[in-house]
């Protein structure tokens, strides 16, 4: 169960050797979180990681999952919750493709669109399904501002995280008054392993900054979290543009 500050004394990451949902494990394990399970691809890196939360104080297992492998999501996950109950769910998994590479091979772009999306709608659902049979907790999905409307420089990634978003939101709604808690994360550019090399762009953000604002958003059971702040009126701005002057901006 959360303590009295409303930080998880359990932890599932989905995307278990995600930068941004590390910085959060770090950030929950300094406050209070004791028990985490780190989910995804078997790796060096996913072991490292788990060494290092341990390290920290934590009990941290390992559990392999695949977004992509759909139909494994109810067994992976489910061993998860048979161990006892989780107060929070981070989905964090995802990619980011090469769109230019990515338009002119199809099936580049249905591996983004099926990992942003449909191992996300899967895992998603797997949890919350199992966090309603518990009774609580709180599902955060990590979405991104690049879903507030689709961009000519990355248009497929963009698309996979509107509907992400999407569903996201419906399912909120849907858990409401159940004792489940959705919140949805949307960050700007963040400096990380994904976007190294790439262009910065204005308001860029860190995994520890974005780890901050999920915290504070879990303190106080928020919905929306933009990371920066800011973006929010940004984004609301650049939705609204008549899109024959959105195609002049250099996005």
């Amino acid at each position: 169960m959360k303590d009295a500050f409303g930080i998880p004394q359990s932890l599932l990451v989905l995307g278990g050797t995600s930068e941004i949902a590390l910085a959060t494990a770090r950030r929950l394990v300094a406050r209070r979180t004791r028990t985490v399970w780190l989910a995804g691809r078997p790796s060096a890196a996913l072991d490292a990681a788990a060494e290092q939360l341990r390290g920290l104080g934590a009990e941290v297992r390992t559990v392999a999952f695949d977004a992509l492998d759909l139909e494994s999501h109810e067994a992976a996950l489910g061993k998860v919750f048979a161990e006892g109950d989780v107060d929070l769910v981070l989905l964090a998994f995802g990619i980011l493709g090469d769109q230019a590479h990515d338009e002119r091979e199809p099936l580049n772009a249905v591996r983004v669109a099926q990992t942003n999306y449909t191992g996300a709608v899967s895992a998603g659902l797997v949890s919350a399904r199992a966090l309603q049979a518990q009774g609580h907790g709180s599902l955060v999905v990590l979405s991104s501002v690049a879903g507030e409307r689709a961009r000519r420089a990355n248009f497929i990634y963009g698309s996979s995280k509107a509907g992400l978003d999407a569903f996201a939101q419906g399912l909120g709604d849907a858990l409401h008054g159940t004792g489940v808690h959705v919140m949805v994360v949307r960050p700007g550019f963040v400096r990380s392993r994904m976007t190294a090399g790439m262009e910065e762009a204005p308001l860029a953000t860190t995994p520890e900054a974005v780890a901050t604002a999920i915290e504070l958003g879990l303190r106080r059971r928020s919905e929306t979290v933009w990371v920066p702040g800011a973006l929010r009126v940004v984004m609301s701005a650049v939705r609204h543009l008549p899109r024959t002057l959105f195609r002049r901006l250099p996005v």
